[in-house]
């Protein structure tokens, strides 16, 4: 019964938010635009979603000064 649970559940390919680690530089833009608080720094000062909550919003992707966010809208959204 778990293989048919997992089969009806479909799993999302990918994350709503990339970011970018080569070109992120910390600055914390993308943390405090987020009004979901869901990006955050790590002990490196590149950001990483903590969890998935994303309203698609886009703020931390429009407002990233480096482009080093992207948003990966549903294709409802688009």
């Amino acid at each position: 019964m778990s293989n048919l649970s997992t089969k009806l559940v479909p799993q999302r390919a990918e994350a709503s938010i990339i970011i970018d680690r080569d070109k992120c530089i910390g600055c914390n833009i993308c943390v405090q635009v987020c009004p979901m608080g869901i990006l955050a720094l790590d002990k490196d000062k590149k950001a990483y979603m903590k969890y998935d909550e994303c309203w698609y919003c886009t703020p931390c992707q429009t407002d990233c000064p480096v482009d080093a966010v992207t948003v990966n809208l549903p294709y409802l959204v688009r």
